[in-house]
């Protein structure tokens, strides 16, 4: 007998402008288009966050560098941080999901 595909929730890596968690409803598996989608954002916040370790090294670095531009960066490492950590948990809520599946 053919079962149909089980359902997939996925945590997005991005938010709705009010700031409220997107998730991902599937049954199309995770070569679906938004898990795509939701796969190269991952990866480009991924990259941004390491641009950003390397531009704070630089501006901590500099003992001339303004309190401006030290909160400036703190702000957006707070940001990244945030994105990163949307990653990392929709990244480990995958992984639970597939040891489950293995399990059965």
């Amino acid at each position: 007998m053919n079962q149909p595909p089980p359902t997939i929730t996925r945590l997005l890596p991005w938010t709705t402008p009010e700031g409220k968690t997107c998730i991902l409803v599937s049954d199309g598996g995770p070569q679906g288009g938004f898990s795509f989608l939701a796969d190269r954002f991952e990866a480009v916040q991924l990259e941004m966050a390491l641009g950003l370790i390397e531009h704070a090294a630089d501006l901590l670095a500099d003992s001339e560098a303004t309190d401006k531009e030290l909160r400036f960066l703190c702000c957006q490492l707070r940001a990244t941080l945030v994105d990163v950590h949307r990653v990392a948990v929709s990244r480990g809520e995958r992984l639970a999901g597939d040891n489950e599946t293995v399990g059965e």
